[in-house]
């Protein structure tokens, strides 16, 4: 089976330097656009030309794979061009209270019109006492108050004329004004009152009585005057006050005709300072001052005319593109800010802060998936907002107190946003299966590859990528073999030569610590040296579990045979997953077959030590014995599966052609060269599969077999479909070529149990049997031996019973 054998060509692909034409990547302009992903760039264009609603969109792919930075070097340019959206403030609404209006203006008109409102209140806040405190205001309400002073005289000296002629005078008392009979013009007192006859006195009486009523309807007349005087007299104060301020508004009205909102709030203001009029008097009598307590101020407060400046877009030079790194529901949707005073939460509307959303309305907000899950409220919110094209701002916590609380509801700001979450492939399509929502609300996905094509443009791609990241981070240039082995560890990090790996986070990483390497030893370009020695320094910093186990397999401890040949004993390969670092190494398959009819005992599932992927490949082995051996015959046979010194557990189904090796190895009784490592799955019909790791695998074989010593015979049996996934490193690849090691591709079973045994298996004859001395032959003659045996067996105990 020599032809099997792979060509030292055939074991990695190399990237020729001389392809680039440059001495330096300093040469090379900056890159423009995103390496590999037309798929996802063109889905992203899609989703940002479409102005519907529901065409958000979903940025999925592995963490690393450029999703970020492409979405935003892609928003940036497309928002450059984009018009500025409008500025928005909150006003104070007149009309209803609890409640805050928000207002719509030019770009760098909120700005503007903050500025001169609060102008506007240090000017009211000026002007107003200086009102109330003029001659002009003392005057006109000394002419009010003489006026209805004279009024009330007249209709006194009326009352007291008329009560003269009845013998009667008006006299003050506590209780107010009071009607006194009188005889020769002196007051009766009680006693003269009560010696006059009885006719004086019923007279008085009936006198005092039409007096009395004329007097409460002088009284009556007297509060009418005095109420008409406090209309005058606040009328009078009104027309004052909106003279003091009439011409501060005027120059507003005049700047902001065209915008009847901002006109109408301007009525308001004045509307509402004319109806606070009692408040702007000067208060009369002294305040009470409680001893150890700082005295409040009394002085009206203006803060309900000034503007909260919302969102001032003034600033900006296009579109705005927001990334909320952490979207909680306040950080999204804005929030109501208190103060404490007295013991109580106060808030108003100058308190209420934009989120997130509302900074990027108009423009591009951008959130990653899985924060927006994890924070409560967020994500149904943010679906509210997208079905109702509005951003509300309201106090999550009231759904959880038992009483209702008065709390300030600002007006809902109309949204127009393109909303595009970022996260993992699982997170996409978990909410599209199990969220209706999802699918109406972000109907676009831009799926980004973890790989791209080998193609010579994509590797100049690359070289472009490499001369920015250098000049962006001020990092030591790259020579053109330092840009060929990046290339090439790409290849390796994808597994593939005939693609790149898309995981522009890994790569980024290497360059930098090519770099520092380079600029360590005093060299002024990259070169392949300088990468190849960060590489070799990046697996040294996590390889130390993959040494102690080396360690454990040259002093005996694992044991590992790379020489020789034993029956039903063959050396699998594993890879160790260790976060972010896998390698090799070999573990021994034992096989043990038995007369009986147990089937395929498979040690590790017995024991709950095996993956259902593992489980899987042993119960294939069962539909490969029936298909080949079992036409004829049944299978009296019974298996034990073992892989030894195994303590922890084993997945995958990479180890069902080792098993199957070993079992045809048992039953012909062949043995296996122990100096050849065996990977790959199987299916029924005795077809090699390809596998993961195949790198890790054959370099850690390799490892072993060189601490052992090398003797020409050693080597790894993959998988045909595997060889374009090899990218193994320069010293497994020379040993190949000189002959001390050997990496055999296979397509059957067949092939390879020829390579173990090195004896032919043997191909179905048209007569119905296989070739005399094959390993199919020696398999089928020791299965109908052990049938036979069973059946004997069985007809002595029937015979007995």
């Amino acid at each position: 089976m020599n032809h099997k054998k792979l060509a030292a060509e055939a074991l990695s692909w190399q990237c020729d330097p001389a392809q680039f034409e440059f001495a330096s990547t300093a040469e090379l302009p900056p890159l423009e656009g995103t390496i590999g992903q037309d798929r996802a760039v063109t889905a992203i264009e899609f989703g940002l030309g479409i102005r519907d609603g529901g065409f958000n969109l979903f940025v999925l792919g592995e963490p690393g794979s450029g999703r970020s930075s492409t979405i935003r070097k892609l928003l940036n340019r497309r928002a450059a061009d984009e018009p500025v959206p409008d500025d928005w403030c909150y006003l104070n609404d007149f009309k209803e209270t609890g409640r805050a209006v928000c207002l719509r203006l030019p770009t760098g008109r909120g700005k503007e019109l903050q500025k001169e409102m609060e102008a506007l209140v240090t000017r009211l806040a000026e002007e107003i006492p200086k009102v109330f405190e003029s001659k002009e205001y003392e005057q006109q309400k000394g002419q009010i108050a003489a006026a209805y002073q004279e009024k009330h005289r007249q209709l006194f000296e009326r009352l007291e004329a008329e009560a003269n002629r009845n013998r009667f005078v008006l006299q003050r008392s506590v209780s107010g004004l009071v009607l006194v009979p009188t005889k020769g013009g002196q007051p009766l007192s009680q006693q003269e009152y009560e010696e006059l006859s009885d006719e004086e006195r019923e007279g008085l009486d009936r006198s005092g009585s039409e007096l009395q009523e004329h007097l409460a309807e002088v009284m009556r007349q007297v509060r009418d005057q005095e109420k008409e005087m406090r209309a005058e007299t606040t009328k009078m104060e009104k027309e004052l006050l909106l003279y003091a301020i009439g011409h501060l508004f005027e120059d507003l009205e005049a700047r902001y005709g065209e915008h009847a909102q901002v006109l109408e709030h301007f009525a308001d203001c004045k509307k509402d300072l004319l109806d606070r009029i009692d408040e702007f008097r000067p208060s009369e009598g002294p305040t009470l001052a409680i001893p150890g307590l700082k005295q409040l101020s009394q002085e009206p407060s203006f803060d309900r005319y000034r503007v909260n400046l919302f969102i001032d877009n003034s600033e900006l030079t296009g579109a705005p593109v927001v990334y909320e790194a952490n979207p909680t529901y306040f950080n999204v949707f804005g929030r109501l800010e208190h103060v404490i005073q007295m013991g109580n939460a106060i808030t108003n509307f100058t308190m209420i802060k934009p989120g997130a959303l509302h900074r990027a309305n108009g423009g591009y907000l951008i959130l990653d998936c899985r924060e927006v899950l994890i924070n409560v409220f967020t994500y149904e919110a943010l679906k509210r907002s997208i079905r109702k094209r509005e951003i509300r701002i309201e106090d999550m916590a009231e759904q959880f107190r038992l009483i209702a609380t008065v709390s300030l509801k600002p007006q809902p700001v109309p949204l127009d946003c393109k909303i595009i979450l970022i996260g993992t492939p699982q997170l996409y399509y978990l909410l599209y299966q199990f969220d209706q929502d999802f699918r109406k609300y972000f109907k676009v996905k831009a799926d980004f590859d973890r790989m791209m094509k080998n193609t010579w443009e994509n590797v100049q791609q690359y070289a472009l990528f490499v001369a920015s990241k250098c000049r962006e981070e001020s990092l030591r240039h790259f020579a053109p073999s330092g840009v060929a082995r990046l290339v090439e560890y790409s290849a390796r990090l994808i597994e593939d030569q005939g693609r790149l790996s898309s995981r522009f986070l890994d790569i980024a990483d290497l360059i930098r610590e090519a770099s520092h390497y380079t600029e360590r030893h005093g060299h002024e370009l990259v070169g392949a040296e300088q990468v190849e020695l960060a590489i070799e320094a990046r697996i040294y910093r996590s390889n130390k579990v993959e040494e102690r186990i080396q360690e454990f397999i040259e002093d005996g401890t694992l044991l590992v045979d790379t020489q020789g040949a034993v029956v039903g004993q063959v050396n699998g390969l594993s890879v160790y997953m260790l976060g972010d670092y896998s390698f090799g190494k070999p573990s021994r398959v034992t096989v043990r077959t038995f007369l009986g009819k147990g089937g395929m005992i498979n040690i590790e599932r017995e024991v709950k030590l095996s993956g259902p992927s593992h489980d899987k490949g042993v119960l294939i082995l069962s539909g490969f014995f029936g298909e080949r051996f079992a036409q004829d015959k049944p299978l009296a046979v019974a298996a034990s599966i073992c892989f030894e010194q195994s303590y922890g557990g084993v997945d995958g189904d990479s180890a069902s052609s080792t098993e199957l090796y070993g079992l045809l190895s048992s039953l012909s009784g062949l043995p296996i060269r122990q100096g050849i490592a065996v990977t790959g799955s199987v299916n029924q019909r005795g077809q090699i599969q390809p596998i993961g790791g195949v790198n890790e695998k054959i370099e850690g074989f390799y490892a072993v077999c060189k601490a052992f010593g090398l003797n020409g015979e050693q080597g790894v049996m993959i998988p045909v479909q595997n060889v374009k996934n090899l990218m193994l490193k320069p010293e497994v690849i020379t040993a190949v070529r000189e002959g001390r090691f050997h990496i055999w591709a296979v397509t059957t079973i067949d092939e390879g149990i020829e390579i173990l045994t090195g004896v032919p298996a043997g191909e179905w004859q048209a007569g119905g049997s296989w070739p005399e001395g094959s390993v199919n032959a020696l398999v089928d003659q020791r299965l109908r031996q052990m049938a036979e045996a069973l059946h004997k067996f069985g007809a002595g105990k029937e015979g007995e019973k």
